[in-house]
């Protein structure tokens, strides 16, 4: 199982450090990266492995969207499951 975490806010130092760190403490594997700085906007997308998650997907979920509360950054994780759906034609 697999999940798409996506990252936007103003670029600031820690962000991917932060991220990486909260799916870490739940055995989350961070399988792919794409990151850039758009003029100073921090735009990011991870795939990460959730098989062995720690945590139930909504709740990891919730602690990203919290984070990214806390931090003035929008942060949303999708299951590769509602992503597939979404995406069928």
């Amino acid at each position: 199982m697999r999940a798409f975490i996506t990252v936007v806010g103003k670029d600031t130092v820690g962000i991917l450090a932060k991220v990486s760190t909260i799916c870490a403490e739940h055995d989350i594997n961070i399988t792919e990266v794409s990151q850039t700085i758009l003029d100073d906007m921090f735009c990011m997308i991870m795939l990460a492995d959730i098989s062995k998650s720690t945590v139930g997907f909504i709740e990891f979920s919730e602690e990203l969207t919290k984070y990214g509360e806390q931090n003035n950054l929008s942060i949303h994780a999708m299951h590769e499951d509602i992503f597939n759906s979404m995406h069928r034609i």
